[in-house]
């Protein structure tokens, strides 16, 4: 008889033991009874003894399913034990959605990988070539930080890096942040590398995902593209991760596991003694932070191909009389108006960015002030046409009227503005062009989003209205204007991430503009707040004289990367339930840490800070509450949480603790 140590699909805080006359492996599938019912599970580690308990016998070997590495299981192991997640419910994410033996359905979709016309290695630039014979020599794990500003051919140097690894019969995962990202980057690594590209995103059906994880599974696709989640493909023979755009926050997932794919793909390439390429033109203030340290190689490129001119950044201030045209709308500026019609009559296409979507912001009565708010959430409705009222958390609908519903007088007015707004208004000031819009409302599904990025690259667009959507990443051969609309939005926001992701977005964003015209193209920033410091730097795209200073401020407030952070989460429908299990747990916090106080603790300079209402106090009629834990450096913090949180038979019945390691969102 053979006991084994299984990793079992359920809210477990450690593995259970099974017993089995079949010798199994380490990675092995298996299916075990859990309670009354079965449960799938994976051999974590065989045992010599049974214990003093009375074990059950595994029910059956799943041999649908492939035998993960003991290096992979290892990174399973240790994402569990980071971030403080069930290990069951760790392993569990390495298998396709659906099983292989799965019937398929004829589709009439068209397929994820199309077919383009093969394309050749460009000639690289002195820079990129520096670059490339620097990354190309590292065989075991390193970390690379690539940091080129936008347009200076980073995806060049990935496809030639990659052809690299297929010449050694390896293989490579590329992580791209974003849905919007993927249909530009995948074409033209099909066109480079044919049928050896897989594709993995949300926007997949579970059975297109399911097909795509074989391929990458089984080796018949050497090169997987994806999201996130791609990550937990068990590629076998990998030589290269790749990270594109390392920066964005999507790659940190804030439900259930709450990974941080990026830095978990920096382990995965340690487990798997392969290098890993981060890049990014505005890389984050840790990866520049070990990249400046010497912890991470830094390979800088500082110009545009062919040495094509940055974009000329204008700042209007809105405070000043900037609209002396009555027929524009109050959001536009006249240099702004100007300088879409002088693209437009040169036959170039335009950009306008505003990270809001929706007509308006809110409705407000004129009359006694009142505005509709989500009953399930402590959020003002988005007005979406002309009466369609949304919540963005709940998607609680309701329909406004024209007059008010609690003083039954006043007119509701329409407050702020969205992309559909800017969309209406573009259709009627400019009546002869077309004008498309790209946000998550217009945008639902990978085909809509090809076809606007086909259109775009086809001139069939003149202007182009979007949310991040069309922020990062994308490359358009004839946009040669972008326009922020309303700069300011998400400056003052309650995190001390604020500033970085602004710096972020508005040179993200300013570099879409000009990337295959000599001058660069124009990009005009409309703010009310011109002295906001992120914005100076953006303008000339200062990465560096922007992180100098903002890291000197996260080094005397101990924030990443000086400073480690987890977040505590209290969620329950109970208010005064949520409350007390808030203050129990920074009771708890707060003894842990000073516990036997003559000898000192390796817990002792965790700071407990809180508990307090989250910002968003309510979301799905769930009240929120939270407690901010801030550690130096050192590897205490989820072992301190793991503690902390325990069986959880402290919280007050009905309500969620939660732990967010490394949270990146705060709200």
């Amino acid at each position: 008889m053979h006991y084994y140590q299984i990793a079992v699909d359920a809210p477990l805080p450690t593995v259970l033991t099974y017993k089995s006359e079949n010798e199994l492996k380490r990675g092995q599938s298996v299916i075990v009874p859990l309670g009354k019912r079965k449960a799938n599970g994976v051999v974590i580690n065989s045992t010599p003894d049974a214990g003093p308990h009375q074990l059950k016998d595994i029910i059956s070997i799943d041999e649908t399913q492939p035998v993960l590495s003991d290096k992979f299981v290892s990174w399973l192991e240790w994402l569990s034990d980071y971030y403080v997640h069930p290990i069951g419910q760790v392993t569990s994410l390495a298998f396709a959605p659906l099983s292989a033996n799965v019937k398929k359905r004829k589709s009439s979709k068209a397929p994820v990988v199309k077919t383009y016309q093969q394309s050749q290695p460009m000639t690289l630039t002195e820079e990129q070539a520096a670059c490339f014979t620097a990354i190309s020599k590292s065989s075991e794990f390193s970390v690379h930080l690539l940091h080129g500003v936008t347009g200076s051919g980073k995806t060049e140097i990935y496809l030639q890096l990659l052809a690299d690894v297929l010449e050694k019969n390896q293989t490579g995962l590329v992580l791209v942040p974003e849905i919007s990202l993927t249909p530009q980057l995948v074409e033209r690594f099909a066109a480079r590398f044919g049928e050896k590209i897989a594709v993995i995103h949300s926007h997949l059906t579970e059975r297109e995902k399911t097909d795509q994880w074989w391929s990458a599974v089984k080796g018949e696709k050497k090169i997987l593209i994806g999201a996130r989640s791609a990550l937990f493909c068990p590629i076998n023979n990998l030589g290269l991760i790749i990270v594109d755009e390392e920066h964005e926050p999507s790659y940190k997932q804030d439900e259930k596991l709450k990974y941080n794919a990026r830095d978990s793909a920096i382990v995965l390439a340690k487990q798997m003694n392969c290098p890993i390429l981060l890049g990014s033109a505005t890389p984050s203030l840790e990866s520049w932070a070990h990249a400046i340290s010497g912890k991470y190689q830094l390979h800088q490129m500082k110009h545009r191909v062919s040495h094509r001119s940055l974009p000329h950044v204008d700042v209007i201030d809105m405070r000043e009389k900037q609209n002396s045209n009555p027929d524009l709308p109050f959001w536009l500026s006249t240099p702004l108006y100007n300088a879409i019609v002088e693209t437009l009559e040169k036959k170039q296409q335009v950009a306008l960015f505003l990270n809001r979507r929706g007509i308006a912001q809110t409705t407000m009565c004129r009359a006694c002030g009142f505005t509709h708010r989500c009953p399930n959430c402590e959020i003002t409705l988005t007005l979406h046409g002309e009466r369609h009222l949304v919540c963005h958390y709940c998607e609680y609908t309701t329909r406004k009227e024209d007059y008010c519903p609690q003083c039954k007088d006043g007119e509701l007015a329409a407050l702020g503005m969205g992309t559909e707004q800017l969309e209406k208004d573009m259709q009627k000031l400019f009546e002869a062009a077309v004008v498309a819009r790209a946000d998550r409302d217009e945008i639902t599904s990978r085909e809509s989003l090809e076809e606007l990025i086909k259109r775009m690259e086809d001139d069939e667009i003149n202007i182009l209205v979007g949310t991040q959507m069309i922020a990062k990443g994308l490359d358009f051969k004839n946009l040669t204007l972008v326009g922020l609309v309303m700069a300011d939005v998400g400056f003052n926001l309650p995190d001390f991430r604020s500033t970085e992701r602004s710096f972020q977005l508005l040179t993200q964003v300013s570099g879409r503009s000009g990337r295959h015209f000599d001058d660069g193209g124009k990009v005009i920033i409309q703010t009310y707040n011109t002295e906001y410091p992120a914005l100076e730097f953006s303008k000339t795209a200062d990465f560096e004289g922007f992180a100098k200073g903002e890291l000197e401020l996260r080094k005397e407030l101990l924030y990443p990367p000086y400073g480690r952070l987890a977040s505590i989460r209290i969620i329950g429908s109970n208010l005064k339930s949520v409350e007390e299990t808030a203050e129990l747990c920074a009771e708890r916090a707060k003894k842990l840490k000073s516990r036997n106080e003559q000898k000192p603790s390796a817990y002792s300079e965790i700071q407990v800070l809180g508990p307090a209402p989250s910002p968003l106090f309510k979301i799905r009629n769930q009240y929120r509450y939270h407690l901010l834990l801030k550690a130096p450096p050192t590897g205490v913090l989820s072992s301190f949480c793991r503690q902390l949180l325990g069986d959880l038979k402290w919280a007050s019945t009905g309500t969620k603790v939660q732990v967010d390691i490394d949270p990146i969102h705060l709200l």
